[in-house]
């Protein structure tokens, strides 16, 4: 570590780990709130239900259009300021949303989607700098630590709004409440001048410019780019059609809450497995191959078998997991810097998230041509054929640049 003639602050890596989940924490709560809460919603201010889903879409279409911009953010000011102004919005846009007035609603949700834009991007920048060995580890923990805080946002979400007269609003913005307790740990991070011990590498010094080849002008930054969409797009297709899929299969409301709890549960289960695996290996071109494929059997024993959903969702989650940790960490994995990392993380969520967006309207709008859920299944089974190839390439031990 370059010693300066200024003065600098110690922080602990357990602090620095604590900030890190934190973020991790406030990435998806103010999402996943919604949706259960979002019938009463759309009663109370009289919108459609195209107005409700298009809500719904928001986030992800303002993830698709901020995250190229998210990594200039982050050279200018630092990877902790970013975060902090990141959960500063955050909070912002959870109390705006939640106030009185039809345009606060949407106002606060741009808000929310920019401000997650920012958080998600710059993340896995600060796993690769200050976590440069254990990058896989900390992704799957941090991810583990988004899906345990998106599952408890959902399932508070109705008994919360039965609480008060607020109603739907209090589960909208106590969020907030999270987003201030991540900024108040992150807070000794701010300054420019940290020192840490010495395994964490180069904590608080900034690059004088981006380092290595842009990844937007390489093969291997599409291939990650290309295994980060599919896999979310396979990821909110089965979120958002899945309830649909097994209805028409003759399945309870009751047991499709409960393949629902299985996919998300199993999907933290997957989260933590793969990141112990992924230091195990020399490289992750089996465990690129393995998250898809699972994925790929889960589509069609709900094609073939709707009536074993346990079975298959339980899988589908594991896959999901695994998946998302995989393209995470493939932005540390495949940059040799953090400031290269973060222009991967940006470019691969903005693709990404952009396909994911446009995934389950896609396959909705082939369900409404066909009358049958069976060609949207067919189209996610090839989509996960691809991935597994995507999944090879992206993991063979290679850097961009």
């Amino acid at each position: 570590m370059v010693i300066t003639e200024q003065r600098t602050r110690t922080l602990s890596p357990a602090l620095v780990l604590a900030g890190l989940l934190l973020v991790a924490a406030n990435l998806r709560a103010g999402i996943t709130s919604v949706g259960p809460v979002l019938e009463e919603l759309r009663q109370d201010l009289g919108l459609s239900a195209l107005t409700a889903s298009a809500l719904i879409s928001l986030p992800l279409v303002a993830f698709a259009v901020v995250s190229p911009l998210a990594p200039g953010l982050a050279r200018r000011i630092g990877l902790e300021r970013a975060l902090g102004a990141g959960l500063a919005g955050l909070a912002v846009g959870l109390v705006v949303r939640s106030l009185p007035g039809l345009p606060l609603l949407w106002i606060g949700t741009i808000l929310l989607g920019v401000a997650v834009a920012v958080l998600n991007v710059v993340l896995p920048a600060l796993v690769k700098r200050d976590f440069p060995t254990r990058i896989g580890q900390v992704t799957g923990t941090y991810s583990a630590v988004q899906a345990v805080f998106a599952a408890g946002a959902a399932g508070a979400a109705v008994p919360v709004a039965a609480l008060t007269a607020a109603g739907w609003r209090l589960p909208l913005g106590m969020w907030a409440g999270l987003a201030l307790i991540g900024l108040g740990v992150l807070a000794p991070q701010l300054g420019r001048r940290i020192a840490v011990p010495a395994n964490l590498e180069d904590l608080g010094r900034e690059p004088a410019e981006p380092a290595g080849r842009s990844p937007w002008r390489t093969a291997l930054g599409w291939q990650v780019t290309a295994f980060m969409a599919l896999q979310s797009t396979g990821y909110y297709v089965f979120i958002t059609w899945l309830p649909s899929i097994e209805s028409a299969a003759g399945i309870g409301e009751t047991a499709a809450g409960v393949h629902q709890l299985l996919l998300n549960g199993f999907g933290i289960a997957g989260s933590l497995a793969v990141s112990t695996l992924i230091p195990r290996f020399r490289d992750q071109r089996l465990l690129g191959m393995l998250a898809p494929a699972l994925f790929l059997v889960a589509t069609v024993g709900i094609l073939t078998a709707p009536r074993q959903a346990a079975i298959w969702t339980s899988l589908a989650g594991i896959a999901g997991g695994a998946a998302i940790v995989l393209a995470l960490s493939f932005f540390g994995l495949r940059t040799g810097h953090h400031t290269q990392a973060a222009a991967l993380s940006g470019m691969a969520q903005s693709v990404g998230y952009l396909v994911a967006a446009a995934g389950p309207i896609a396959v909705g709008a082939l369900h409404d041509a066909t009358g049958s859920w069976t060609p949207a299944l067919i189209v996610v089974i090839v989509l996960e054929a691809i991935l597994i190839g995507f999944g090879y390439l992206s993991g063979r031990r290679r850097l961009i640049g």
